[in-house]
Parts: structure tokens; C-alpha cells; sequence
């Protein structure tokens, strides 16, 4: 018989999602408008694009190592209500800077760079949230309600942000701004929860513990591979898109944002159908799959411009959407499955540590590699060049992930074992 399902996750895990479905609304809307200002209105290079697009993760190495150490001795819910504003503060600099004659690229390298911090704080809490408001057996189901948020917001966000832009410029992104009061008022109105979890112990010992639990473990090592591997060539193809639709390919803001909109019907198609994936794989290896799957799948962007640049965008990011949310479903859980609460904020600052650290290097990568490529190969080539490079690296992130369905599988057969044989323990001892 299968266990019972309820539809409703509860108030507290309601509210949650409601408020983040708003807030990454939002989110897409400047990781879309902000590329877009650089090209068309501060006439940026791609080296300059790339400089910014590091510091969206430029807090994640230097933050990273001591936010779960923080957050931890920290009262959650309140970390998560400061994040929000403090991101509402800086994302809202930037059209009154526009408008001050004030914008520049350092201006908005320090504004992301600040965006960035305080996600870096709010994700750690972020992580913590699930579990404590969800019951262990409906986390996959929890995961699988925000990845389809997430995606959601990838659908609409692009064609959103594209229409906005149109209307009103720069201001677009005071909509994403709004979204963050929205978030804080919903975490305001959920339940008390997320209260200090560490109190003893220095920041240098729930540091070393974070890192000790990540590597220690079989399967964590593993999933700490694959990602970081996958994140030394992922941002360089991401970084590298908006220089190869505008400059390479010639596409609108309008012809870019609608393909990507598109292409997030992949991602929201992967988060319905990945328990499913889940269920019948098994967790450990639909994350191996599909870790290989999203790198290769980035090579279809070759296809343009010899077929339509908005068709081709499209149907590309839509498989690497499709299979990224089947890799952020599984993840998660696989993770918080091997860890107990008491470490949960410190592992998942480790691991973000670990993982994203890589990022903002090699986001400059591909702003760098464009750069210098630009004058032999043409910026259309060069981009092109760039971008594959950085999927075939990515796709080595398969490799590591292969051991973690086998080691999931012993672990549940020892758990079940452990379990057959406490009736005859128990009965022994009578």
C-alpha cells in the first residue's frame, strides 16, 4: 500500500513557498536585466560582463566558510528577514543610481557583490527551513514543490523582465526589490521555527566540523565532487550566453527573453516528473544522469545561427533546465539524509563553500577566454568556443556522481537490517 500523501505541506511550508515563489519571480528579472544594462546601456565587454557576473558568487568563498556557523547560533527566521532587505537596499541602488547619472560597472560590481552576501546567509537558512517545517518523508516532495517555483519563475521571469525592461528601463528592477518585502512579509507570518540550534563550540570548530562532515562521508565526498566539477564549467557556458545572443547572434532583448521563457518550461517539466525519475532510478544515480545530461545537452546552442537563434536558445536551455531541476530535486535530500540536524547549517555552509567557491573564477573564465579569443575568431566564434569548453568540462561531474546510488543502496540495507534484527534483540533481552 502507498503511504498517504497529503496534498497541503502544512501553513508553515505554504507560506514559505508562496514567498519564494514571489522572490525568485524577482530574482530572475534582475539576473536578466542587469546583463542587459551592461550591453546596451553602460556598453560593456565581455571581460566586464564577466567581472560582474562573478560577484553574484563572489560572496560564496568569502562568506561561505562562516555563514552555517552563524546562522546556526542564530535565530533563522530573522537571519532570513534581514537577507531579504538587505537585498531589497541593494538591488533598489541601482535604478537610483541610473537615474543620479551615477551607474557604472563598479557601482553594480558592488551591488551584486552585496546581493550576493546576504543570499549567501538567506540560502543556508533557506536549506534549514525544509526540514524543520516538513515531515523527512515529504521532503523530496517539498524540493519538487520549489524546484517547480524556480522553474515557474524561469518561465515567466525572462519574458517578464523583457517587457518590463521595454516599459521601463532600468526601473524593472524595483519589481524584483518589491519581491523581497513579499518574501519578508510571508516568513514574518509563518510559525516559529528555526530557532539556535549550536550554541557551544568557536566558529573555528563548527567550521571544521562542516568541512569534516562533507568529506568524510562516502556519498557526501561524491556529490561534493560532482558539483564542483559541474560549477568549474557551468558559469562559464551561463556567463558567456547573453555576450553570444546579443553580439554573436544579434537576438533583441525581446527574441532573448522570449526563448528563454521557453526554455524554463523545460525546467518546470523537470521538477514535476523528477520524484517520478527519483522513485524508479533511484536518487542517486537520476543525480548521475543527470548531471551528464544538462552538460551535453548546452551543445545544441551550435545549431545557431544556421537555424533561428530564438528556436535554437529555447529548445537548448529548455533540456538543460529539464535535467539541472532534476539535479538541485535530488541533491538536496541525498544530502540532509546523511547529516543530523544538529549539523545541518554547518554541513550545508560547507558544501556551498566547497561547491559555489569555484564559481566567480570561473565566471571571469569565460569573460576572459571571449575577450582573447574575439580577435582571432570573431566574437561569434570566440563565445561559441568558450561555451563548449565549458560543457565538456562540466559533463566530467558524471564521473564522481556514479558511486552514489551503490552506497545509498548499502546504506539502506544496513539501516534495514539494523531494523529486522531489533525484535530479536529486544526479545533476547526479555
Amino acid at each position: 500500500m502507498k503511504p498517504h500523501r497529503p496534498l497541503s505541506l502544512g501553513r508553515g511550508f505554504n507560506l514559505y513557498w508562496f514567498g519564494q515563489t514571489i522572490s525568485t519571480v524577482g530574482d530572475r528579472i534582475t539576473v536578466f536585466v542587469v546583463p542587459t544594462v551592461m550591453i546596451f546601456v553602460l556598453h560593456a565587454s565581455a571581460l566586464q560582463v564577466g567581472i560582474v557576473a562573478m560577484a553574484q558568487y563572489l560572496g560564496i568563498p568569502l562568506l561561505g566558510p562562516v555563514a552555517g556557523v552563524l546562522v546556526d547560533r542564530w535565530d533563522k527566521r530573522r537571519t532570513m528577514l534581514v537577507c531579504d532587505f538587505v537585498r531589497l537596499l541593494a538591488v533598489a541602488v541601482i535604478p537610483l543610481a541610473y537615474w543620479l547619472d551615477l551607474l557604472s560597472t563598479p557601482l553594480l560590481f558592488g551591488c551584486v557583490a552585496v546581493i550576493s552576501g546576504a543570499t549567501i546567509f538567506f540560502t543556508v537558512g533557506y536549506l534549514v527551513a525544509v526540514p524543520a517545517v516538513v515531515e523527512q518523508e515529504h521532503l523530496v516532495r517539498a524540493y519538487s514543490r520549489l524546484e517547480g517555483s524556480r522553474s515557474v519563475s524561469e518561465v515567466a521571469g525572462p519574458s517578464i523582465a523583457a517587457g518590463l525592461y521595454s516599459a521601463l528601463g532600468v526601473a524593472a528592477l524595483l519589481v524584483d526589490a518589491a519581491s523581497y518585502l513579499v518574501s519578508a512579509l510571508c516568513f514574518r507570518s509563518m510559525p516559529s521555527w528555526g530557532e539556535r540550534t549550536v550554541a557551544t563550540g568557536s566558529v573555528w570548530q563548527r567550521l571544521t566540523i562542516g568541512f569534516r562532515l562533507n568529506w568524510s562521508d562516502p556519498v557526501l565526498r561524491r556529490v561534493v565532487l560532482a558539483a564542483v566539477t559541474l560549477n568549474c564549467g557551468g558559469p562559464i557556458f551561463v556567463t558567456v550566453l547573453p555576450v553570444l545572443a546579443y553580439r554573436g547572434l544579434g537576438a533583441s532583448v525581446a527574441v532573448f527573453g522570449a526563448a528563454m521563457s521557453v526554455a524554463a518550461v523545460g525546467a518546470l517539466v523537470g521538477a514535476v516528473v523528477a520524484p517520478k525519475i527519483s522513485e524508479r532510478l533511484g536518487t542517486g544515480r537520476t543525480l548521475a544522469w543527470a548531471l551528464l545530461l544538462h552538460c551535453l545537452v548546452g551543445l545544441g546552442v551550435l545549431a545557431a545561427p544556421a537555424l533561428p537563434t530564438g528556436p535554437v536558445i529555447a529548445a537548448t536551455m529548455g533540456c538543460y533546465g529539464f535535467f539541472m531541476s532534476c539535479i538541485n530535486v535530488c541533491s538536496a535530500p541525498i544530502r540532509q539524509s546523511r547529516m543530523s540536524a544538529q549539523h545541518q547549517g554547518a554541513m550545508h555552509a560547507a558544501f556551498r563553500t566547497f561547491t559555489w567557491g569555484v564559481i566567480p573564477l570561473a565566471a571571469l573564465v569565460g569573460g576572459v577566454a571571449v575577450t582573447l579569443l574575439t580577435g582571432p575568431l570573431g566574437i561569434l566564434d570566440a563565445a561559441r568556443v568558450t561555451m563548449v569548453g565549458g560543457t565538456l568540462l562540466a559533463a566530467c561531474s558524471f564521473l564522481p556522481a556514479l558511486g552514489v546510488q551503490s552506497r545509498l543502496d548499502a546504506a539502506a540495507r544496513e539501516q534495514q537490517a539494523a531494523a529486522d534484527a531489533a525484535p530479536a534483540l529486544a526479545d533476547n533481552a526479555s
